[in-house]
């Protein structure tokens, strides 16, 4: 089993930048590919950045340049980068493990941007 806990959201101002770390919980974290996903109310939760195993990374298109997403396997964390950040980043942004079949999510972290 798999727990996964998100911490570092909160309240903004456009042009700022916020860092959200997810701590893993469980075996096997390197082989699991690491991703953050975000979701507002009334729509589909989309991918904002994924982290393989062995460090390959892929960005929704519209936070490229402006986020940054790593993972530490020593310390099972995988942690989001987020600069610049407008408006419509504002969201729940939501840690993902994925592996073959197996699929994990964290509780979610309310990200706001607003003046």
């Amino acid at each position: 089993q798999v727990l996964l806990v998100e911490s570092g959201g909160g309240l903004v101002q456009p042009g700022d930048s916020l860092s959200l770390s997810c701590k893993f919980s469980g075996l096997a974290f390197s082989m699991y590919d690491m991703g953050w996903y975000r979701q507002v109310p009334g729509k589909q939760r989309d991918m904002v950045a994924i982290i393989s195993g062995d460090g390959s990374t892929n960005y929704k298109y519209s936070v490229k340049g402006r986020f940054t997403i790593s993972r530490d396997n020593a310390k099972n964390t995988v942690s989001l980068q987020m600069n610049s950040l407008k408006p419509e980043d504002t969201a729940v942004y939501y840690c993902h493990a994925g592996r073959q079949r197996l699929n994990y999510w964290g509780q979610g972290a309310q990200v706001t941007v607003s003046s």
